[in-house]
């Protein structure tokens, strides 16, 4: 009985996620369960998934948190908008230079906070003013409304397409089917791998049962995505990036030395500081990364909506921090993981792709992601509780 309620609470916000699912599935009479609605879930939340993986190493220093991200979505999409079409420079060069305007607004950012110990929602509630006005300015002065960007434009192509079909299926898409299953195939041997290296090592590992469910949960996720894109227009480029930054900042905070000094900031940041690590330029590349990756996720909202417009970026700081925490990353800082992020953002994005679907008030859909955030962090308040008696 304890083992089985182990595994639970190990796989909770999978299960979870599965539920809402099926939910949704039974409320939208099967539309939820629609390829074309598997692909509408990654294109319209994939900036969940890139802010929130820079909102992870932030939290982590602390449970610190950025809400410039949405604003600057708004300005870096101007300011792209503005230099490919009003100027015509090319799609490289604007890439480019709305990257450099992100590690500049970065350096900033991170040199107000880290160096001159200004409070993080200060600093970047500050720029979520500023950028919000300064971009609706832009936008505005230059065409009033919005700066359309035309579709048949490479970079729209990059951020919104979809992969061909290498193998010519006709009504399926084999390429999307045989990359899902090397991901399973990929997932499940690391996942043994790195349990089997842990008891290698000597160190506490979850039990064979509680991985081989995990294994399977994941699995069929992953599967049943493969199977969705096969069936409409395939693997979206969206995911690739997604998955390139998701499998990036796996490593970083897993397998690399920086990476743990992240976490270890959040657990003690004074005995961090002691210990001989700069804790301040941790602190730095924690708002610069955050900028950087915000710029990435201005390029997929331009190409979807193929346009700047004032109201990119509306609440996507909220949604990028919902997602975190609903993941199970602390909002005092200090622990969490790339995968739970991953698992918040799903679970985040099927909420708002589920309500879309069954016609809910755009005002309701907010109380619902309140009161599923609110419930998340107060799971991990008692769960910690929990484990302190024990």
């Amino acid at each position: 009985m304890n083992k089985v309620l182990d595994i639970l609470k190990k796989n909770t916000m999978i299960i979870v996620l599965v539920l809402v699912v099926l939910f949704f599935a039974a409320m939208t009479k099967g539309n939820m369960l629609q390829a074309s609605s598997f692909d509408a879930l990654i294109a319209q939340n994939a900036y969940v998934f890139v802010l929130a993986a820079g909102m992870l190493m932030c939290m982590l220093t602390g449970g610190n948190i950025d809400l410039a991200c949405g604003s600057f979505v708004c300005f870096v999409g101007a300011i792209g908008g503005m230099l490919m079409v009003n100027l015509g420079i090319g799609v490289f060069p604007a890439m480019l230079l709305m990257l450099i305007i992100g590690v500049i607004y970065g350096c900033l950012q991170g040199f107000l906070i880290a160096y001159l110990n200004i409070p993080p929602w200060i600093s970047t509630l500050a720029g979520y003013l500023a950028l919000r006005g300064w971009a609706n300015a832009i936008i505005t002065g230059i065409n009033g409304q919005t700066i359309g960007i035309p579709g048949d434009l490479l970079f729209v192509r990059m951020f919104n397409g979809h992969v061909p079909d290498f193998f010519g299926g006709a009504s399926l898409n084999i390429t999307a089917i045989a990359v899902a299953v090397i991901c399973c195939v990929i997932f499940v041997l690391l996942t043994l791998k790195g349990r089997a290296d842990k008891l290698k090592k000597g160190y506490e590992a979850e039990s064979l049962v509680s991985v081989i469910v995990k294994c399977v949960l994941i699995s069929a996720v992953i599967m049943l995505f493969g199977i969705k894109l096969a069936q409409h227009n395939g693997i979206p480029y969206t995911l690739i990036w997604v998955a390139v930054i998701v499998l990036i900042y796996d490593f970083i905070t897993s397998k690399t030395t920086i990476g743990r000094y992240f976490y270890t900031i959040g657990g003690n940041a004074e005995a961090t500081r002691l210990s001989g690590v700069d804790t301040k330029k941790i602190m730095f590349i924690a708002y610069l990364n955050m900028a950087i990756l915000t710029v990435i996720a201005g390029w997929i909202t331009m190409a979807r909506l193929t346009a700047a417009t004032p109201t990119a970026g509306t609440n996507y700081e909220m949604d990028a921090i919902s997602a975190c925490v609903v993941g199970g990353v602390s909002a005092y800082g200090g622990s969490g993981s790339v995968f739970g992020m991953v698992v918040g953002a799903t679970l985040i994005g099927v909420i708002n792709l589920g309500m879309s679907l069954m016609g809910i008030d755009a005002n309701w859909q907010k109380v619902v992601k309140g009161v599923v955030l609110l419930a998340a962090v107060v799971f991990d308040i008692m769960t910690k509780k929990e484990n302190t008696k024990n």
